[in-house]
């Protein structure tokens, strides 16, 4: 069997059979066939790690899947087209299986290097998920539960007075990909492969500088206990080539990258990011985030908790976002990649988009561009949303959008507009564009705290502004049915979003903006802000608890009607829920009411200088 004939036969089996027609050439080139005699041993993997993933392309393979069973009968065959190997490989660990010839067998070698595409392809993600999810029958506990179980060896530390080229040559010592820099505050810094050529090797930096220098100051971190599945959200999340992993004391233990969470429990959308952030062309794109609903039935269905998944969901929209955003602006070569700062806003802003949210946006340019330049951001931003349309991420074209000029300013205009809104709220929308702009994320460009974000933080001298905003935050009111549906005898719906959520959403921002705390996520504002007379620590821990169940429900409700080939709305049909998730609705109303009618009332007599958090 030839290259080509080998190529059209691994294009027909999964994994690979998700890969572009480029990576089934270089992977068929690189792959080594090799026969077999009946009761030949093709692999050990119990006896030492194997760094090539095997294919049986003729014959049959006999595998033995667990080391104090290699005496007994076999515990699998391997048919054509079948493959073993790969948790060896993709571990780097001596975790099996022993493999042996049944019949007259060809296997095709496929070393690590040209292999592992095929593991963050379509097809990979739910191949690893699926044999993971058999793997795991009948086990009690994940096989990594926690960070600590995926590091391998103690982490390699410099001090940051080290000259580059020392550090490079134990960095080939060790065969790592990173080392840790102390840096000269004491704070860990980080030091990549990738770093090394950015920052050193392509602009002809000397290799005696010294390595704190060059080293990330701000790497990401997670603590030992971690669960897997927050190390994977901060890989999505940052795009990471690597997380330092520390204890309690903040010492750093280790690393561990994306290679080392692939097979790990909860991390199917790791292969989801790769093709939504390596998408070549606008039409990979979309289909591609047109998948993102069956990822989260699938985390959902693996008992992933709503919270991590929507954290999940989240880092996917922005990796979906930010290529969006690079494959329009490829075809607008006149528009710079740094004229802007993209910003979300809204719930995607806060990471707490569902399936039903819209993708709002807004834009700060850099001051000084030409109008003609902005004109152009604008139609390209337009081309980026009906990108992310296609994709099934959609939203109200009247709503907030990057390419509107309300919502598309310099820096200047954003400040001296976010200015006018503190000192007269009243005009120009002032405190419903306050809302949005405190909600906001930046996505593309100035990753700090946004310029008009920065202006609120001085609410607390602006009353009248604080007013208006509580009064704002009250105006959705918590409740099951207004008097219209029961009159009108209409089916018993209830509008998780309007009628819970918003009210939810609309006091934690209040109380961020009163406590002057800079969180996003409503959940944390409470926990926040909640130590006032008005939001009183234990109402907020109480408002934080119900939010999050009720964005579970609401997850899982929009799930089922994707399921059902319905478009996820935010309106549920009761008679769908289960008893227990309708007393769970009625509580939370109730509870989130009884808070409204209390700020409701300590606004009549409370003076407005002891509404904020002390």
């Amino acid at each position: 069997m030839d290259a080509a004939a080998l190529q059209e036969f691994l294009a027909g089996h999964p994994p690979f059979d998700s890969l572009d027609r480029y990576a089934l050439t270089t992977l068929a080139e690189a792959a080594e066939l090799q026969g077999f005699a009946p009761g030949a041993v093709v692999v050990d993997a119990f006896a030492e790690p194997t760094v090539e993933v095997f294919v049986v392309v003729e014959g049959r393979v006999g595998l033995w899947n667990a080391a104090d069973q290699l005496a007994g009968p076999v515990q699998e065959r391997i048919d054509p087209g079948g493959l073993f190997g790969f948790g060896a490989m993709l571990t780097g660990q001596a975790v099996g299986p022993r493999a042996v010839a049944l019949r007259r067998t060809t296997v095709a070698r496929l070393p690590e290097a040209a292999v592992l595409p095929a593991f963050t392809s379509r097809g990979g993600t739910r191949f690893l998920a699926r044999e993971m999810a058999t793997a795991m029958r009948g086990r009690t506990s994940p096989t990594y539960p926690t960070v600590s179980d995926l590091l391998r060896t103690a982490p390699l530390v410099v001090a940051g007075t080290e000259p580059v080229r020392r550090v490079v040559q134990a960095m080939s010592e060790r065969d790592v990909g990173y080392c840790v820099v102390t840096l000269a505050d004491g704070r860990p810094g980080l030091l990549t492969d990738r770093l090394l050529r950015e920052s050193v090797l392509v602009p002809g930096r000397s290799m005696d500088t010294p390595v704190g220098e060059v080293a990330d100051p701000d790497p990401v971190l997670v603590a030992l206990d971690d669960s897997v599945t927050e190390a994977v959200v901060a890989l999505l999340d940052r795009e990471a080539d690597y997380l330092l992993v520390t204890d309690r004391s903040g010492t750093v233990r280790g690393a561990v990258c994306p290679l080392d969470v692939v097979v790990a429990t909860g991390t199917a959308g790791t292969g989801l990011q790769e093709q939504l952030r390596r998408a070549p062309d606008a039409d990979t794109l979309a289909a591609t985030g047109r998948r993102l609903p069956d990822l989260l039935a699938e985390l959902i269905g693996g008992g992933l908790g709503s919270a991590r998944v929507l954290a999940v969901y989240s880092a996917l929209v922005d990796a979906c976002l930010r290529r969006a955003i690079e494959l329009v602006l490829a075809a607008h070569p006149e528009l710079p990649l740094d004229g802007f700062t993209w910003l979300s806003i809204g719930s995607n802003g806060r990471r707490e988009a569902v399936l039903s949210s819209d993708v709002d946006s807004a834009v700060s340019f850099e001051d000084g561009l030409p109008g003609a330049t902005v004109a152009g951001y604008r139609r390209a931003f337009g081309e980026v949303h009906a990108l992310l349309a296609r994709a099934g991420l959609g939203h109200d074209r009247h709503g907030a959008a990057a390419y509107r000029p309300e919502f598309s300013r310099t820096k200047s205009e954003w400040r001296a507009a976010a200015q006018g809104w503190l000192d007269n709220p009243i005009v120009h929308q002032g405190a419903m564009m306050t809302s949005l702009l405190v909600d906001a994320r930046p996505v593309w460009g100035d990753t700090g705290l946004p310029a008009v974000a920065r202006v609120f933080n001085d609410l607390r001298a602006h009353p009248l502004t604080m007013q208006l905003l509580l009064k704002e935050s009250l105006a959705y009111r918590a409740r099951m049915r207004s008097v219209r549906d029961l009159l009108a005898r209409r089916p018993e719906t209830f509008d998780i979003k309007a009628h819970a959520l918003i009210p939810i959403t609309n006091i934690a921002r209040w109380g961020a903006l009163s406590a002057g705390t800079t969180v996003l996520p409503t959940a944390e504002r409470l926990r926040e802000s909640g130590t006032s007379e008005m939001l009183p620590a234990a109402q907020a821990r109480t408002m934080a608890e119900v939010f999050e169940v009720l964005q579970g429900l609401r997850l899982e409700a929009q799930l089922d009607q994707v399921a059902r080939g319905e478009r996820p709305s935010d309106v549920l049909r009761l008679d769908r829920l289960s008893p227990l998730d309708r007393s769970v609705i009625a509580t939370a109303v109730r509870e989130i009411a009884a808070v409204q009618r209390r700020m409701d009332n300590l606004t009549a007599w409370l003076p407005a200088e002891e509404w904020p958090v002390s």
